[in-house]
């Protein structure tokens, strides 16, 4: 045998020393002299793009997860050479590149910190095997630099000290070091010093991040095909990095329908009709608040999409009306395998159409999934999204299901051991033809794109409500998401809290967990728990795969019943307070959970916690995760913050006891805050709500707060019909005024505040609302005044006695 042993030892490769630089407006190109081009973006002041070719030219660039509405344009560029290196300087950032070879160093250009530096920096190995390169970043890890993103992951917060991969896998009953799991967000955020970074490397191949694992002093990250492509984002605060993120890769499209963030239930299977009426019926017969009723595989005839086994579901579009008349949505799973039977008429067409995804030479991708041996449709290809969303025409249109829940789209395949494609099946790619070893983690995100446009299209003029398990970076313009299939364990109760913070800092904010565990079965206190921590969650459903016991409030006692119905309704009360926080989300692209190193990274406590998170901007919440507690330890951030439910004001900034017996959790409010409730209503409309209640937190100093409304569904709100309020408290030792700012066209049907004002120090002397003095007589004192007030004042002044 002949060994080529040139290329057995040629390993890493690296730029040479850079022979020639050109710009063209906002792209720079600098070349080596081994034709390694880096192409240097400036997108923003604070943001610059870092692309690398080895070859002497770019392939198109092409990616799913940057965003047309991204935010560019910048106020200042300058380009300097000196005789070691290139200066490129933005009002934010001066970023060097070595004229030796090509290594970037980037600065803070008002203060000169160094931010973040290439270590050996760009390189790369050639694969033989599969042909093009191994691309690789390696970064120095600076003293004290701690690390937080990459979306699902189930481990602690913090990343420093660990190694992951992104590949979208199918990970039933994961644990707490499983990797890779269900999703592929490639973008972290750096904190050292005081200061944040983010770098999202947009590679939609398998990717690898090792956060100072292998070598104490140096960060790395690559991927097993692409380009050499990333986003360096500055904040220097955390919550401006994840905002300038999501802001590139996209914020919502719209926001949710209202009653999405209501509470969901779901079980694997709830079928025939008269079972999944006996659920709804006790929902509403022990008064228990709920929206939303699923329908898994089983609804289907045979698992085949879009039809309905007309033995358990005669007439899905009657029953489905009649769900809706006692206030209960209908959300149908919706899996990417398309079952292999001429007889039906989804797959018929898309074989006539040649929609299917296909093997290197040319048979189809056939893989065994719930409906038996399966083909798949091939949606990076934009026709084929295209037909899908025509699909849901009689699902949405004609039947009136609410949402659709796209499940399995890893791609997952059973009975083969990856559990998915092969690496030789093609896909368009939208005109960027390729191998499933680039599209794969891409596939569930379109597939999810795809359904949401097909239910936007059907579900007008009201919102769209998708759910998918598999994402890439951007998917959150589309969708919600939930954690995958979980387990009924106290640790997975501390996992289901860790992701839900951590896809919030990934840009993907509108996700839960299987509330209770989805394999397996949780005891009373368990589920008790976890709803608690639910409540605080964006998407909040409990589901179950059924093969164990029940997983409704009511299955377990009296006791858990009446403790969950009690937290429910308290999700139910904070509605507009999350719907505000949900607004902020979309507009501005705020996380809606908040890490508490994302609340305070000045505060070095915070970079290691993992089980306290602030819940929009002012509620400060932190799950009881063991069995038989009475209440536990936890870190209360820097300020003063009042116990939920006894209003007793605790000075944060440090570690605490905090009671919470089984029908409690520790619930805290940031002083200061403004905090909307509606009334405790079944279901999202239940109510003509005429009354919002504000509970006003005494602070002495400033705090704002916001309440936003609309029609609470429809798109109405994006022509300017909405009601924006943003509330100013000032505090004073005898005196509070509450200012009011309101912008939007949207006439609430509530009329007047119910104003609850906690923890006030004096006595009240005097109201008086924009200007006029009001009566005392209806004022209740037992700890919290209270008194209703119009809508539309503009200054509410209450006044103590004058010593």
């Amino acid at each position: 045998m002949i060994v080529n042993t040139e290329l057995e030892n040629k390993g890493n490769l690296f730029p040479l020393n850079i022979i020639d630089f050109k710009k063209d407006v906002d792209k720079l190109y600098f070349t080596a002299i081994n034709d390694v081009i880096l192409e240097l973006t400036v997108v923003r002041d604070s943001l610059l793009r870092f692309r690398y070719t080895t070859v002497g030219n770019f392939n198109n660039d092409f990616s799913y997860a940057i965003t047309k509405y991204a935010s560019i344009g910048y106020n200042k560029l300058e380009i300097t050479e000196n005789e070691k290196c290139y200066e490129v300087v933005t009002s934010k950032l001066r970023c060097e590149i070595s004229k030796d070879d090509m290594r970037v160093s980037i600065y803070d250009v008002v203060d000169g910190t160094l931010i973040n530096q290439d270590e050996s920096g760009f390189h790369w190995e050639e694969s033989y095997e599969y042909g093009g390169n191994i691309v690789k970043m390696s970064k120095v890890s600076n003293d004290g630099e701690s690390y937080y993103g990459l979306g699902d992951k189930p481990n602690h917060l913090n990343l420093k000290g660990k190694r992951y991969s992104n590949w979208a896998t199918d990970s039933y009953a994961y644990g707490k070091d499983t990797d890779p799991i269900y999703k592929a967000i490639p973008f972290y955020t750096g904190l050292h010093h005081g200061k944040a970074y983010g770098i999202f490397f947009d590679n939609s191949f398998m990717s690898s991040f090792d956060f100072a694992q292998e070598r104490r002093n140096v960060t790395s990250f690559w991927a097993q095909g692409g380009e050499m492509n990333y986003y360096f984002f500055y904040g220097p605060k955390m919550n401006d990095v994840v905002e300038s993120y999501t802001d590139l890769t996209g914020k919502p499209h719209h926001l949710p329908p209202l009653w999405a963030l209501g509470f969901h239930q779901c079980k694997w299977s709830y079928y025939p009709e008269s079972k999944v009426k006996e659920i709804t019926s006790t929902f509403r017969k022990l008064q228990i608040p709920c929206d939303a009723i699923y329908l898994d595989i089983d609804y289907m005839d045979g698992f085949r999409c879009f039809t309905w086994n007309k033995e358990y579901f005669p007439d899905p579009k009657r029953m489905v009306k009649e769900l809706m008349d006692d206030g209960f949505k209908t959300v149908a799973i919706i899996d990417p395998g398309i079952k292999i039977d001429k007889d039906y008429s989804v797959f018929r067409e898309a074989l006539e159409k040649d929609y299917f995804c296909k093997r290197a030479d040319g048979d189809y991708m056939k893989g065994k999934v719930w409906p038996g041996e399966c083909y798949f449709p091939d949606f990076t290809n934009p026709e084929v999204r295209e037909w899908w969303s025509g699909l849901f025409q009689e699902l949405i249109e004609d039947i009136g299901v609410k949402g659709v829940w796209n499940d399995m789209n890893e791609p997952a395949v059973m009975e083969v051991p990856n559990k998915t494609f092969p690496d030789d099946v093609r896909h368009d790619y939208d005109g960027n033809p390729c191998s499933h070893r680039k599209a794969h983690n891409i596939y569930g995100m379109q597939m999810a794109r795809a359904t949401y446009q097909g239910l936007k299209k059907y579900s007008y003029p009201k919102r769209p409500f998708v759910i998918t398990r598999s994402a890439y970076s951007g998917t959150q313009r589309y969708t919600s998401t939930w954690t995958g299939d979980n387990v009924a364990t106290w640790e997975h109760l501390w996992i289901a809290n860790i992701q839900a913070q951590r896809m919030a800092m990934s840009g993907f904010s509108f996700a839960g967990s299987d509330i209770g565990g989805f394999a397996e079965q949780p005891q009373g206190e368990l589920f008790t728990r976890w709803i608690q921590l639910g409540i605080f969650h964006p998407f909040f459903r409990v589901h179950s795969s059924g093969d164990h016991g029940d997983q409704e409030p009511w299955a377990f006692d009296e006791d858990v019943t009446d403790i969950v119905r009690k937290f429910i309704e308290i999700r139910y009360q904070l509605l507009p307070y999350l719907y505000t926080s949900f607004w902020n989300y979309v507009e501005n692209g705020t996380p809606l959970l908040k890490s508490l190193v994302l609340y305070d990274q000045a505060d070095v406590q915070t970079h290691y916690r993992t089980d306290e998170f602030v819940f929009g901007q002012q509620i400060l919440a932190c799950p009881v995760l063991e069995p038989n507690a009475k209440g536990r330890r936890m870190y209360i951030p820097k300020g003063k913050w009042y116990n939920f439910w006894s209003d007793e004001i605790v000075k944060g900034g440090k570690e605490m006891w905090v009671d919470a017996d089984i029908d409690s959790m520790p619930i805290f409010i940031k002083e200061g805050a403004i905090i909307p409730k509606y009334p405790i209503q079944q279901y999202v409309g239940e109510k003509e709500i005429t009354e919002i209640s504000l509970d006003v937190y005494y602070k002495k100093g400033k705090e704002n707060s916001q309440l936003f409304s609309d029609a609470n569904d429809g798109f109405d709100y994006t022509k300017g019909r909405y009601s924006l309020r943003n509330f100013t408290l000032t505090g004073r030792d005898n005196e509070l005024i509450i200012n009011q700012h309101k912008e939007g066209k949207f006439i609430t049907p509530y009329n007047t505040f119910k104003v609850q004002i906690h923890g006030l120090p004096f006595e009240i002397y005097e109201i008086q609302i924009d200007n006029e003095t009001i009566s005392l007589e209806h004022l209740k004192s037992n700890g919290t005044s209270s008194f209703v007030v119009d809508k539309n004042f503009s200054e509410l002044h209450i006044l103590g006695k004058k010593e």
